[in-house]
């Protein structure tokens, strides 16, 4: 069990509390707002709840600021955390409240169509209004003797999710590059609001379809968290089974796209014919190829067990394509010393993941908040170059892990439904957070409970990729525009997990 505190604050203090738990080695991991009514909490107001994380061992501490209804503000601690500066503008645009003193209080979710009074998250939002006129988004024109922009986006080709992409350029070189996200917001949170837990569960495995069983898993222990339920080692251990099984198939699927990006096709082709073995093997042990239907509240299920000699044999299969394209001199040539992210601008911006141990940190929540006593097979790999190749080699890495940690863990398992006893609602409501090491990183989700535990009140989310789009434009810089599609690609962020 995690260590856990839970400190109400006042405004003034906040900076000192952040500032301590930061300088102990604590992350901040998840701000969520609320909006309560004189029924939650016997008057309207905005509740700000901050969770900052630190492990090996799990610590969790929450940080509760309060804030009046009319004209709702609280101190901004953008100066001394990047993310909280992220969390602070989605704040803002989906509740109103103003985060003072931000160095760049400018909108970050809101959709340009949408007016600026509006808070979606609101009690009293209401219906979306009717789209105002789009005011142009003010990208920071760099100027000087022979600087183009070259805009991208957000419509893309083929299959790919809205973004725009916009390059200051000098020659091929990129000076600076703005991204500008949330054209898919799906308003995931506000239609949580009142879902029971079990009608929560398929919002929960569509957060990011890529990462369906580290989102439920995730929003599961949460819950669990929150009613206090023990589940069995059993449980666990299927559990980190299927999370495995979906870091495998999408590192799988990674390795041969980066290498199809530098038109080394055949290792792209040997890895989808390696993925295609590993989504039926999905298929047969959940009955979905994403994995859905494997994880709920309270237990796991499992219609069938993957074979180890299966999984040894794809492990095998995979590293021989990793030593075929490393050993092209133009995947090395390409992959080296590309987009470059620092150490140093890996933790200012709170990097989560194979981004960040590529630049050379070591963070992992298997290993930091462990749900699962998976011995000493968990090995985080680590490299400090910070391009294109370490991420390649950071995701090899993992999928030699999880090979190696499924050969360990599928022989305990059996092909059985295991469910846990959920217990009946009781008292005031209650709270509790779930973290995953999923396959892009770090997941956070937290969640609260009405007083009858009948229905969510209130369910915060947090995807790695909100955390690792900001690094994307760092390295992008002193990059050659035709790396852009290598280096996004390298760090392959959700669209569909940043915007909910």
């Amino acid at each position: 069990m995690a260590e856990f505190s839970r400190l109400d604050i006042d405004a003034t203090d906040l900076a000192t509390h952040a500032a301590g738990l930061l300088g102990n080695g604590y992350r901040l991991a998840l701000v969520a707002a609320h909006h309560d009514s004189p029924a939650d909490r016997g008057r309207e107001m905005f509740r700000v709840v901050y969770v900052f994380t630190a492990g090996p061992p799990d610590r969790r501490v929450e940080l509760v600021l309060r804030a009046a209804a009319a004209e709702p503000h609280v101190p901004s601690l953008a100066s001394i955390s990047f993310p909280a500066s992220r969390f602070e503008r989605e704040m803002r645009d989906l509740y109103g409240i103003e985060p003072d003193n931000h160095p760049l209080p400018r909108s970050l979710v809101h959709h340009p169509r949408w007016p600026a009074s509006w808070h979606p998250m609101r009690r009293d939002a209401g219906p979306r209004p009717e789209p105002s006129t789009a005011q142009p988004f003010p990208f920071l024109t760099v100027e000087g003797d022979g600087v183009y922009e070259i805009p991208v986006g957000p419509v893309h080709a083929g299959l790919i999710e809205p973004g725009h992409f916009r390059f200051s350029v000098v020659g091929e070189t990129v000076l600076k590059l703005k991204a500008r996200l949330w054209y898919v917001h799906k308003g995931i949170e506000k239609l949580s609001e009142g879902k029971s837990v079990d009608d929560g569960l398929a919002l929960a495995e569509r957060v990011s379809g890529d990462t369906a069983a580290g989102h439920t898993l995730a929003y599961c222990l949460a819950v669990e968290d929150a009613l206090r339920i023990q589940t069995s080692p059993g449980i666990a251990r299927m559990r980190a089974a299927l999370l495995e099984l979906e870091r495998l198939h999408n590192h799988v699927a990674d390795i041969g796209a980066l290498c199809n990006d530098v038109a080394y096709g055949i290792a792209h082709a040997h890895t989808q014919r390696i993925r295609e073995r590993l989504l039926r093997l999905n298929k047969a042990t959940t009955g979905h190829r994403l994995l859905r239907g494997g994880i709920f509240p309270g237990g796991a299920a499992l219609n069938h067990i993957p074979d180890t000699s299966d999984i040894r044999a794809i492990a095998t299969d995979l590293a021989q394509v990793v030593d075929i394209a490393l050993g092209n001199s133009v995947i090395r040539e390409r992959f080296t010393g590309t987009a470059v992210l620092t150490r140093q601008q890996a933790v200012d911006t709170g990097t989560l993941g194979y981004v960040a141990k590529a630049s050379g940190l070591s963070y992992d929540a298997r290993v930091a908040h462990p749900f699962c006593d998976q011995g000493s097979t968990v090995t985080v790999p680590q490299h400090t170059s910070g391009d294109v190749l370490a991420r390649f080699l950071v995701r090899a890495q993992e999928a030699q892990t999880s090979a190696a940690l499924l050969r360990e863990l599928l022989p305990t398992l059996l092909a059985t439904r295991l469910a846990s006893r959920v217990p009946p609602a009781a008292g005031a409501s209650t709270s509790g957070v779930g973290i995953v090491e999923g396959w892009r990183g770090t997941i956070v989700h937290r969640v609260e409970l009405h007083p009858d535990a009948a229905a969510l009140a209130r369910w915060k989310i947090v995807d790695p990729s909100f955390l690792n789009w900001p690094a994307l434009p760092l390295a992008m810089v002193d990059t050659i525009v035709p790396d852009f599609p290598l280096a996004n690609k390298s760090f392959n962020l959700s669209y569909a997990g940043n915007d909910l």
